[in-house]
């Protein structure tokens, strides 16, 4: 692909399904790792597009409600092999933690215990490992003069300084607005933004979108404690969560506990055994739906609520990569998203420090694996999927030798 195409690469939705199903079950780390992760694969190993078009995928998804890596994942499979190839891009990523969540909601619910932390510990070593790895390479790209390292630099103190909301999209849209400022009169000789999705699919989704929001309350009122019921939670859950499935947490459990769907004990141990599961987050709606449901109906309803939590982000992200990439075209634009890309390098820093950095790094032991680990990776080209296993066995042999 040329550095400038902007048309969409021609693949099959196989092709897509069976490289987002490699991320699904390998992607540890949460959403910012996914997207370091995302860019091995898309942009340097199968050269699906170009670093600054994935940079304003990335930007524009971080700006909408729902799960960002999915959104941009969803995307990605779109530009590949059209709406197919976005639907199997999405399955593949979500299946195999989907299934995780599911079988523990059936069968494993009580496992829990110390060996579970020694091997989260070992994910996130990997995890830093595969951000830093992202930020070192698109640090030239995005960030090739000194005002764009400073707008990096800001964005990633406003995320530490403010926590992940608000300080992400204040990082974010300052730097859109330091973009117009430095940038206005500069003539960009490339769109960053690859046209994606066609004004008709843009408009179906969004009427789509409507539909539910204003659908599932008024058929759920009938049967609150039914399947609609609880599609209709889970989908306004998801169509008002900015920040990805850790913000979705607070919204959920108010929407469910209280109410007695699941008691508070159970809601955490799903999430926690969220955390150290590969793939999006919101495969947790897996597990709520399993738990909630009536005897023997626990497959579908986990099938619904994985759905209802997934759609709404996914359709909101179909109406924002038509939109985006129609005004990307104008030079103001252009300007903004020099700044936003910036300070998309300023948040994967700022991640990269707090939380990955903080909770893996315990010592000097693991600051020696994390660069072990970014070294397999940048140095000697090490699967990723290799490189999680060579931090998991660490973490188990450190544990038990403690």
């Amino acid at each position: 692909m040329s550095h400038n195409s902007n048309a969409r690469s021609e693949g099959s939705t196989g092709e897509v399904f069976r490289a987002s199903l490699r991320l699904g079950l390998s992607s540890f780390g949460g959403p910012i790792a996914h997207l370091a992760y995302f860019e091995r694969v898309y942009v340097r190993e199968r050269r699906w597009m170009n670093v600054d078009e994935y940079a304003g995928i990335v930007a524009l998804c971080q700006l909408l409600p729902g799960p960002a890596s999915s959104q941009v994942n969803f995307l990605i499979g779109w530009h590949r092999a059209g709406s197919l190839g976005a639907i199997a891009s999405w399955i593949g990523f979500t299946l195999p933690s989907a299934l995780l969540m599911y079988l523990f909601a059936c069968y494993a619910l009580e496992v829990r215990g110390p060996e579970v932390q020694v091997v989260l510990h070992g994910l996130m070593l990997a995890a830093m490992a595969v951000v830093a790895q992202a930020v070192v390479r698109m640090t030239p790209s995005l960030c090739p003069d000194r005002e764009r390292i400073a707008i990096a630099v800001t964005a990633a103190a406003l995320l530490l300084a403010y926590g992940r909301m608000p300080g992400q999209f204040a990082a974010l849209g300052l730097g859109g607005i330091a973009g117009i400022v430095l940038y206005r009169k500069r003539e960009f000789a490339q769109i960053a933004v690859p046209e994606i999705v066609g004004r008709n699919a843009a408009w179906i989704a969004f009427v789509i979108f409507c539909g539910f929001l204003l659908a599932l309350p008024v058929f759920g009122a009938s049967a609150p404690r039914g399947i609609l019921g609880f599609a209709s939670i889970l989908y306004r859950s998801g169509a008002a969560v900015f920040g990805g499935g850790h913000v979705a947490l607070p919204l959920l459990r108010e929407a469910l506990v209280p109410t007695g769907w699941l008691s508070d004990d159970t809601f955490l141990a799903g999430y926690g055994f969220a955390q150290g599961l590969p793939g999006p987050l919101f495969t947790f709606g897996a597990f709520l739906g399993a738990t909630c449901a009536p005897h023997q109906a626990s497959l579908e309803w986990a099938a619904v609520a994985l759905v209802a939590l997934f759609l709404p982000g996914l359709l909101l992200a179909t109406v924002g990569a038509s939109l985006w990439t129609r005004v990307a075209h104008a030079p103001i634009a252009q300007a903004s998203l020099a700044g936003i890309n910036a300070a998309v390098v300023g948040v994967l820093g700022a991640v990269l420090y707090n939380p990955i950095g903080i909770t893996a790094i315990h010592g000097g032991t693991d600051v020696a694996v994390a660069i072990a680990a970014f070294a397999l990776l940048a140095r000697w080209r090490t699967p990723p999927i290799i490189v999680v296993a060579v931090c998991v066995l660490f973490s188990l042999v450190a544990a038990s030798i403690h």
